[in-house]
C-alpha cells in the first residue's frame, strides 16, 4: 500500500533544506518511521505545529523508496505546550522520546508506543512529579525490552529477597555470596520505591521523601546507561526537583 495511516507520537525533528523536516516518529502499528514533513517550516503551515516532539497525531504516511512523506497530520494528544512550559517535564520528555528512540526500531511494539503515550500524557497533566514519572517510564521501557531489573529476589540465584545489595551489570539486587566485594547496598526505602515505580504503585511512589527519590534517580539513570550502552544524552539535562508541577485551576 503506498499510502497507509497511523497513530504516532513525534520522538524528535531534523531540518531538511529551507522549508521541509525530518520527522522521526514511534507509530502505533508500524514501529518507528523517519519520513519528510514537506513546507512545515512555513508559516503558512496546516500542519507545523502537529508534528513537533511530544505530540501525539493520526497521521496519513506516502511510502518512499528511502523516506516516507507526510501528507495529514490531526492531532490526538496536544502534551507539546504544556511539557515545554515547564522546565523538569521537558528535560523528562526528552530522555523519554530518547529512550523510545533508542529502544525501537521498524518492528511494532504496541506496549513501547503505549507506555511513551502514557507517560507524555501524565507529565503534560502533572499527575506526578517528573522524576518519578521518568523514572518509571525507563524502568517499564527497559523491562518491556527485556532487561527487567529485580529488587527484591536475588537478579543471579533467583533465591528469595530481600537483599541489599545492588549491581547493575548483573540486572539488579544480589545475595550477599554473588555480590562481588564493594558492592552498594541499598535502603529499603529505596528498594521500595524503585519496586513502586516499575509496578506503577503510584500511591508509594508519590509519599516518598526526596532523598529517597534522590537515590532512586541514581540507580534508575545508572541501569539505564548501562543497558543502553551509549548513553542518553538527555539524562544529564533532567530536572532533579523532588517538587511536583501542580497545575492552575
Amino acid at each position: 500500500m503506498p499510502v497507509y495511516r497511523d497513530e504516532a507520537v513525534v520522538l524528535r525533528t531534523h531540518k531538511l533544506g529551507e522549508a521541509d523536516r525530518i520527522v522521526t516518529l514511534l507509530t502505533r502499528q508500524h514501529g518507528k518511521v523517519r519520513a519528510v514533513a514537506r513546507g512545515v517550516r512555513r508559516t503558512a503551515s496546516k500542519f507545523g505545529a502537529r508534528l513537533e516532539p511530544f505530540m501525539v497525531a493520526d497521521v496519513q504516511f506516502y511510502e518512499g523508496r528511502t523516506l516516507d512523506t507526510i501528507t495529514q497530520a490531526v492531532t490526538i494528544g496536544s502534551y507539546g505546550a504544556e511539557i515545554t512550559a515547564d522546565y523538569a517535564s521537558y528535560t523528562a520528555a526528552s530522555a523519554m522520546v530518547e529512550t523510545a528512540d533508542k529502544l525501537t526500531e521498524e518492528e511494532p511494539s504496541l506496549q513501547q508506543y503505549l507506555l511513551l503515550v502514557g507517560a507524555l500524557r501524565s507529565l503534560a497533566r502533572g499527575e506526578h512529579g517528573p522524576t518519578l514519572t521518568l523514572d518509571s517510564y525507563l524502568l517499564r521501557a527497559l523491562s518491556m525490552a527485556g532487561w527487567a531489573p529485580s529488587f527484591h529476589d536475588c537478579a543471579v540465584t533467583g533465591e528469595a529477597g530481600p537483599h541489599s545489595a545492588f549491581v547493575v551489570q548483573l540486572g539488579g539486587v544480589v545475595s550477599d555470596e554473588v555480590a562481588p566485594p564493594g558492592t552498594p547496598r541499598l535502603d529499603p526505602g529505596t528498594l521500595g520505591l524503585l519496586g513502586a515505580l516499575l509496578t506503577g504503585d503510584w500511591a508509594t511512589a508519590d509519599a516518598s521523601e526526596p532523598g529517597t527519590r534522590s537515590r532512586a534517580s541514581g540507580i534508575v539513570a545508572a541501569y539505564t546507561q548501562w543497558h543502553l550502552e551509549r548513553g542518553l544524552r538527555s539524562l544529564e539535562h533532567v530536572e532533579r526537583s523532588q517538587t511536583k508541577k501542580v497545575q492552575p485551576t
